[in-house]
């Protein structure tokens, strides 16, 4: 990669890891499933317009954007809500490799090497080493619903590979289309009316500077910039770089929000970035073919 790729790279890392430090103050002034539901609509907006049409079928469209924008997002912005640290949040959620692994062998019928298996086991006990230790500071509710984003985040990344968008920015933009709707219902049902207008009644200069982060910032360049270098390199020589993000989100919450980080939490971190780093960078054997049927 030229020097100029691994910059962008490190700084596609570094909006993403702060992305969860900024997601806790934006929690400060809207509910969780409206704050998530305002993401998705200023990402789309105006950019829906500017990225062209679709260039993949709406089935993995609106499939992705349920996955990914309603279930992966509403659970990790409820879980971060109701305690669970950001910096703690963005190291958890990385054993979505672990979870995207699994239904891989599941759903897409991938073979598992023993590197590989290794990696997730190892990701799992960093897991495992993170729930004792918020369990030992904190409500494990939280920590369970950041889990639960995690194993949607790897639904979504079976169903982006198999949409196989050609335009990474283009995909992200029109899959931030389809949450808006189902978080704003959903807020309306679970948070309220009052809560909600409340809360954008209240709107200020930091809480609309924490929708543009995570909506143009986290969204439409972070996703935008790494499918560019995607297009560029090697999967396997970008990939890596994603285990920067829980360096910067726990470095960040550490700096900007006083979260403080435990000798267990640095165990959690060894075992995940490790397990992790097996899991998502080891090939798979693939499914063995079925032998063609001949006439005879």
């Amino acid at each position: 990669m030229r020097p100029a790729h691994v910059l962008l790279a490190v700084l596609v890392a570094a909006v993403w890891g702060v992305n969860f430090t900024v997601i806790e103050v934006g929690l400060d002034h809207f509910p969780p499933l409206l704050f998530s539901a305002l993401r998705f609509l200023v990402a789309a907006l105006p950019a829906v317009f500017l990225v062209g049409p679709p260039k993949v079928a709406w089935k993995w469209i609106v499939g992705v954007g349920l996955a990914l924008g309603v279930a992966k997002f509403g659970l990790l912005f409820i879980g971060m809500d109701v305690g669970m640290p950001g910096g703690l949040s963005s190291l958890v959620l990385q054993i979505q490799a672990v979870f995207t692994a699994l239904f891989a062998v599941a759903l897409l019928g991938e073979r598992p090497t023993r590197v590989r298996v290794a990696g997730m086991a190892v990701a799992l006990a960093g897991i495992g080493v993170a729930a004792v230790d918020e369990g030992a500071s904190g409500p494990l509710t939280g920590f369970a619903l950041v889990v639960a984003a995690a194993a949607c985040w790897g639904v979504s990344n079976i169903l982006t590979r198999k949409a196989s968008p050609p335009d990474a920015l283009n995909f992200m933009v029109w899959v931030s289309t389809v949450p808006v709707l189902p978080l704003l219902a959903l807020s309306l049902l679970l948070e309220g009316w009052s809560a909600d207008l409340a809360a954008l009644r209240s709107l200020d200069w930091p809480g609309a500077g924490t929708v543009l982060y995570v909506a143009w910032g986290a969204t439409v360049f972070g996703f935008g910039a790494w499918g560019w270098l995607l297009h560029r390199h090697p999967a396997s020589t970008v990939a890596p770089f994603s285990l920067l993000v829980p360096v910067f989100g726990m470095t960040s919450a550490a700096l900007f929000l006083g979260e403080s980080i435990t000798p267990l939490r640095w165990c959690a971190a060894a075992l995940l970035v490790g397990g992790v780093a097996l899991t998502s960078l080891t090939p798979s054997r693939p499914r063995p073919r079925t032998p063609a049927l001949t006439t005879p």
